[in-house]
């Protein structure tokens, strides 16, 4: 059922049919690599046809800075308007009070953290 010809051959005839596979398969990765190479087909084209190039892009260029762009229509609802409106001036209060707060606590702060410092580097010298 299962062929025997490899028996029939020699061991010189089979090298000589590994090394000739070998080489069918080198020179098609090789074709393949070639094939594949994108970045090079794309600079050899432009350097082949630097104008067609040029033309396109001027082209693309024209149609995306003269194409007439879609407006988006926005309706407003004006109890919205007027809640969104009450919610700024709420956010507006809350931020200039916590603005004067802080402004309060600053020196109370800097006060804290010079102390602990103080106290820190006091302690780091009484040790060594």
């Amino acid at each position: 059922m299962a062929e025997k010809s490899a028996g029939n051959k020699s061991i010189d005839e089979l090298r000589a049919e590994v090394a000739d596979s070998r080489e069918r398969v080198g020179r098609n990765l090789c074709g393949l690599r070639h094939e594949l190479d994108f970045p090079a087909k794309f600079r050899r084209s432009f350097r082949e046809q630097t104008v067609s190039w040029i033309t396109a892009a001027a082209a693309v260029g024209t149609l995306i800075a003269l194409a007439p762009m879609r407006r988006k229509k926005i309706y407003v609802d004006t109890k919205s308007a007027r809640k969104t409106q009450k919610k700024l001036v709420e956010t507006g209060f809350a931020l200039a009070a916590l603005k004067v707060v802080a402004s309060l606590a600053r020196p109370v702060i800097v006060q804290f953290v010079k102390n602990r410092l103080i106290d820190f580097a006091g302690k780091s010298r009484g040790k060594t």
